[in-house]
């Protein structure tokens, strides 16, 4: 079980790069808004892969004993939501992660970009 939510966020990414996802950023959202402290957001390169990098997290996180509270989205697999509640993971096709620029929207957060390391 992870007793911070940066703790939490740094094992999501790690978790999201295990299936190798692109544009892996988390912003810290606190101070910001009550909504969360944190969202992680990547992207798959096709609806099988936004799939994979999902089904990853969850499990990688089940794991360790973490749940999610809600998930959506898997139907059509172009944005996929895994919310744990104070860190609300977004797993995007390319195009709709362009459409929608949460970065953009949130553009007072602190990033932190995380790389896939061979």
């Amino acid at each position: 079980m992870y007793k911070t939510s940066k703790r939490f966020v740094n094992r999501v990414a790690e978790l999201a790069l295990t299936k190798k996802a692109e544009n892996v950023v988390s912003m810290d959202l606190r101070g910001l808004t009550t909504t969360c402290d944190f969202f992680v957001i990547c992207e798959g390169t096709s609806d099988v892969h936004v799939k994979a990098i999902a089904d990853a997290v969850v499990e990688g996180m089940k794991e360790a004993d973490e749940r999610p509270w809600h998930v959506e989205g898997y139907e059509a697999r172009k944005w996929v939501l895994v919310d744990y509640v104070n860190v609300v993971v977004h797993v995007f096709d390319t195009e709709t992660r362009d459409y929608y620029q949460l970065e953009r929207l949130w553009g007072d957060a602190k990033f932190q970009e995380y790389k896939y390391e061979e």
